[in-house]
């Protein structure tokens, strides 16, 4: 992993009625609580299910959670990014928060994010959406390949704008200003009633940090908490390609200029995670081969074994973290560091 130029993940704050329009929102709907969402969970995870993700993976995660049959068969929605209660440090309970695509061309459902209680095994969905100065609102159509949460701010990225970001003090349940979840064909605000495809959480937009010139690509993020400063941590996904980049700015994102940034010398990196002076970076293969997590050491790099199909890095409870994206093996893992 050599050193680059920090210039291309250069970012800008470009806020605009974001702040404004949400804030509306929440003053019509409501705001609630992670915690409170959790305990109105309607989806039961299985833990150490969905046993086929592994592959010839030897020894096996410590720990996985399966999502359910529906959300396993679903040709529409795709994991993609993770992050954690601890790397909020912000909840109350423990929790998993996934970031999901939805991939058909006709029609957009935007983003989701699946808030999971390891404990009880219980989750629930929520609708990311871009609220309007009317005091309406629309799914956001990116890609969200990773999400990182520090206080009550989620970090979500966007390949090639950079990263939104989504206030949690401003998840919003429909059911507070309404009996039903409205028209589940559609989102947004119509006829004095609310829509969100049928999900019952909304959360708007709060802020956007845009990268300053073309070229730098938002593919993944996460954070850095074993240093005394917390470090916000994205890169590129590149397919065949090992110049991918990774780049770290002081949470806060002062200024929007990175700290410093490194050519990962791999391809295919779908997550990557800096952790007490090592770099860890989740790599990828297709829906029926093992991936594997590369720990950059110093001058060298390991290669462990990983599921298939790894996604974005989080760390809690000691352990690295990560979310598999193919169908009938979807699953939140976790392995030693």
């Amino acid at each position: 992993m050599a050193p680059t130029d920090t210039a291309p993940f250069t970012l800008r704050r470009a806020t605009g009625t974001l702040a404004e329009s949400a804030a509306k929102l929440a003053g019509d709907i409501g705001a609630t609580s992670v915690e409170a969402l959790l305990a109105q969970a309607n989806r039961t995870a299985v833990r150490r299910g969905a046993s086929a993700t592994m592959g010839g993976m030897k020894p096996r995660p410590a720990d996985w959670y399966a999502f359910d049959v529906k959300d396993q068969a679903t040709p529409d929605w795709y994991p993609q990014g993770v992050t954690c209660g601890e790397e909020s440090g912000a909840f109350g309970a423990p929790v998993f928060l996934v970031t999901w695509y939805f991939k058909p061309g006709a029609g957009e459902r935007g983003v989701r994010v699946s808030f999971l209680s390891p404990q009880t095994l219980r989750y629930r969905h929520a609708l990311l959406v871009q609220a309007t100065p009317d005091g309406s609102y629309a799914p956001i159509d990116i890609h969200a390949g990773g999400v990182a949460c520090h206080g009550h701010l989620l970090y979500v990225a966007d390949t090639v704008r950079g990263l939104r970001v989504f206030d949690l003090a401003n998840l919003l349940d429909l059911r507070t200003v309404q009996n039903d979840l409205g028209d589940p064909a559609r989102a947004g605000r119509a006829d004095g009633r609310f829509h969100a495809f049928g999900y019952r959480y909304v959360i708007p937009q709060t802020d956007f940090w845009r990268v300053a010139q073309p070229g730098a690509r938002f593919s993944f993020v996460s954070v850095d908490r074993s240093g005394p400063t917390p470090m916000l941590v994205t890169g590129e996904y590149l397919e065949d390609d090992p110049g991918g980049r990774v780049a770290r700015w002081p949470l806060g994102l002062e200024g929007g200029a990175p700290a410093d940034a490194y050519v990962l010398g791999q391809p295919k990196v779908q997550g990557a995670l800096s952790w007490g002076g090592r770099w860890y970076m989740s790599q990828a293969a297709d829906a029926a081969t093992n991936g594997r997590l590369l720990v950059h050491d110093g001058g060298r790099v390991a290669a462990r074994p990983y599921p298939i199909g790894p996604e974005d890095l989080t760390v809690q409870d000691g352990r690295l973290w990560s979310v598999t994206e193919f169908r009938n093996k979807r699953v939140v893992f976790g392995v030693a560091l």
